[in-house]
C-alpha cells in the first residue's frame, strides 16, 4: 500500500511539472483606454472577408467622428457665441425667442412691482396721484411698457414721470442691457445667415481619383470644380493620407495622418479655379504610394482626405470643401475625360463629363518598381515600359538559350576528347 501510494505521488508530481512545462506564461497586459484596445492590429486570416472600409470623411465633407465621454461641457459656455452659432436652426431660433421673451417678462415684473410697492394701483383715475408710469394699471400693461422701452417703439401713451427716481434707473438698466441683448443675438443670426457652408456645395470634386502616366511619371489625380460664376478668391489644395500604422517600437497609431504633395513646392497646390482642374501628385519616393503597385492597392486601407479652402469673393469668408477617396475609388490605368471645349468667343465647360475617365496604358507595377527596373535596362521611365520591359524579358530569355546551347557544344567537346584519350 505504501508502494502505491508513492507511486501516484510520483505520477501526480510528473503530470505537475509536464502542466507547469506546457503551460504559457500568463502576461498581465496593461489596462489600455477602449479607443486604444480596439485599435490594437489583430491577426486577420487571408480566408476571411474583406473588411468594409470605415471613412473617416464622407463624401460629401462631413467628418465621421463622434465626441464621446466629454465631462468638461463648461467650455461650451466659456465660448458662448460660437456655441449658438454651431447649433441647429430650431434650437437657435428657439433661443432667439427665448432670450427676448424672458427679458420682457422679466423688465415687466420689476416694472409693476415698482408700480405696486409705490401704491399706483390704489390710485388708478386719480388725477391728483402722480404715478411712477402714466397708463400702467397692471401687469399687462407692465409687460407691454417693458417691451417698448426695450425696443424703442415708443406709442406715447405709456410715460415715465420725473417723480420716480427708481423707475429712471431702471430705464437706464433695460436701455443698456436691451442694446447688448439686440447686438449679440442679432449678431449670432447674421453670422450664422453668412456662414459659408453652403457656398462649399457648389465645390465639386470628382467621384473618383485615377493612377496613370502622366509625363512618363506615375501619377495620382483627381478633379475639382467650382459651379458658380463667383469665383473662389486665393483659392488651395491640400490633401491627406488617412491609414492605420505601427512604429518600429511597436506602437500603432490609428489614423495616421500623411501629407501628400500636390504641388507645394511648385506653387501648383494654389488655383485658379475659373474651370475645373485636375490636381496631380507625383508618386515619388517621398510619396506614401511608392511601393503600391495595382495589385497591392485593393489590400490597402487608406483613405485620401481631398481639402479645397478659399475667400468667397462676395463675402470675403473663408470657405472650405472636403471630400475622400477610398481605395475602391481609386482607379489605376485610367484618365479624366476633357470637359474644357472652345466656342464662338469663349470656353464652354461641359459638366456632363466631370466624373468621366476613359481607360489608358499604365504599367501595373509601383513607383518604386518602374524606377528599378528602368535604372537596370537604362531606359526612360515613358508610357511605353511596359513594352519595352517585355522586350527586355525576350532579350534575356534568348541570352539564357544562347548560353544553354554554348555550355552543350562544351559538353560535347569534352565528350570528344575522352574518347580520343581511351582510344
Amino acid at each position: 500500500m505504501a508502494k502505491l501510494t508513492e507511486s501516484m505521488t510520483n505520477v501526480l508530481e510528473e503530470d505537475s511539472m509536464e502542466q507547469d512545462i506546457e503551460s504559457p506564461v500568463a502576461i498581465h497586459q496593461p489596462k489600455l483606454p477602449k479607443q486604444a484596445r480596439e485599435d490594437l492590429p489583430k491577426n486577420i486570416n487571408k480566408d476571411c472577408a474583406k473588411r468594409k472600409i470605415q471613412r473617416y470623411v464622407r463624401k460629401d465633407g462631413k467628418c465621421n467622428v463622434h465626441h464621446g465621454n466629454v465631462r468638461e461641457t463648461y467650455r461650451y459656455l466659456t465660448d458662448i457665441f460660437t456655441t449658438l452659432v454651431d447649433l441647429k436652426w430650431r434650437f437657435n431660433l428657439l433661443i432667439f425667442v427665448m432670450v427676448y421673451t424672458v427679458t420682457w417678462l422679466f423688465f415687466g415684473m420689476i416694472w409693476w412691482l415698482i408700480a405696486y410697492m409705490r401704491g399706483d394701483m390704489d390710485h388708478i383715475g386719480d388725477s391728483t396721484w402722480t404715478p411712477c408710469v402714466s397708463n400702467l394699471n397692471g401687469f399687462v400693461s407692465a409687460f407691454l411698457f417693458s417691451i417698448e422701452t426695450e425696443t424703442t417703439i415708443g406709442y406715447g401713451y405709456r410715460v415715465i414721470t420725473d417723480k420716480c427716481p427708481e423707475g429712471i434707473i431702471l430705464l437706464l438698466v433695460q436701455s443698456v442691457l436691451g442694446s447688448i441683448v439686440n447686438a449679440f443675438m442679432v449678431g449670432c443670426m447674421f453670422v450664422k445667415i453668412s456662414q459659408p457652408k453652403k457656398r462649399a456645395e457648389t465645390l465639386v470634386f470628382s467621384t473618383n481619383a485615377v493612377i496613370s502616366m502622366r509625363d512618363g511619371k506615375l501619377c495620382l489625380m483627381f478633379r475639382v470644380g467650382d459651379l458658380r460664376n463667383s469665383h473662389i478668391v486665393e483659392a488651395s489644395i491640400r490633401a491627406k493620407l488617412i491609414k492605420s500604422k505601427q512604429t518600429k517600437e511597436g506602437e500603432f497609431i490609428p489614423l495616421n495622418q500623411t501629407d501628400i504633395n500636390v504641388g507645394y513646392y511648385t506653387g501648383d497646390d494654389r488655383l485658379f479655379l475659373v474651370s475645373p482642374l485636375i490636381i496631380s501628385h507625383e508618386i515619388n519616393q517621398q510619396s506614401p504610394f511608392w511601393e503600391i503597385s495595382k495589385a497591392q492597392l485593393p489590400k490597402e486601407e487608406l483613405e485620401i482626405v481631398v481639402i479645397l479652402e478659399g475667400m468667397v469673393e462676395a463675402t470675403g469668408m473663408t470657405c472650405q470643401a472636403r471630400s475622400s477617396y477610398i481605395t475602391s475609388e481609386i482607379l489605376w490605368g485610367y484618365r479624366f475625360t476633357p470637359v474644357l471645349t472652345l466656342e464662338d468667343g469663349f470656353y464652354e465647360v461641359d459638366y456632363n463629363s466631370f466624373h468621366e475617365t476613359y481607360e489608358t496604358n499604365t504599367p501595373v507595377y509601383s513607383a518604386k518598381e518602374l524606377a528599378e527596373m528602368a535604372s537596370r535596362a537604362e531606359l526612360p521611365l515613358t508610357w511605353s515600359v511596359s513594352s519595352k520591359l517585355d522586350q527586355h524579358a525576350e532579350l534575356e530569355t534568348e541570352e539564357e538559350e544562347k548560353s544553354q546551347e554554348e555550355q552543350n557544344e562544351r559538353n560535347g567537346d569534352v565528350a570528344n576528347l575522352e574518347n580520343e584519350s581511351k582510344l
